[in-house]
C-alpha cells in the first residue's frame, strides 16, 4: 500500500472525526422521568445543558427521592447522548473498531 495515500486517508478521517465530535459537542438529546415531571437535557459529548423540575415533586420531607429521580434521569440522557455519539463515529470510521482513549 502507498504510504502517502495511508497517510492522506488517516488526514481525512481526522478531519472528519474533529468535525463530527464538533457536531455531537452542538447536538442534545432530552431524557424524562417521573412521568415527564422531570426532564433532562445533554448533549451528545456528555455536558447537561438544561434541567427541569415540575414543582409538584418536590417534597421538602422526601429530598432523597428527588435526588434518585434526578441520578436516574440524568444517567439516561448521559447514556443516550453516549450512544448517538458512538452511532456517529461508527459510521464515520465504517465500523471499525478504535482503541478506548481515542476521545471519540
Amino acid at each position: 500500500m502507498n504510504m502517502m495515500k495511508m497517510m492522506k486517508q488517516v488526514q481525512q478521517m481526522q478531519a472528519g472525526l474533529a468535525a463530527a465530535q464538533e457536531k455531537l459537542a452542538s447536538q442534545t438529546v432530552t431524557t424524562e422521568g417521573a412521568g415527564g415531571k422531570l426532564k433532562v437535557t445533554a448533549t451528545c459529548d456528555g455536558n447537561l445543558t438544561e434541567l427541569v423540575i415540575d414543582p409538584s415533586i418536590l417534597d421538602p420531607s422526601d429530598s432523597e427521592f428527588l435526588q434518585d429521580l434526578l441520578l436516574q434521569t440524568i444517567n439516561a440522557a448521559i447514556a443516550k447522548g453516549k450512544e448517538t455519539a458512538g452511532a456517529e463515529m461508527k459510521k464515520l470510521t465504517g465500523g471499525m473498531d478504535l482503541p478506548p482513549g481515542m476521545g471519540f
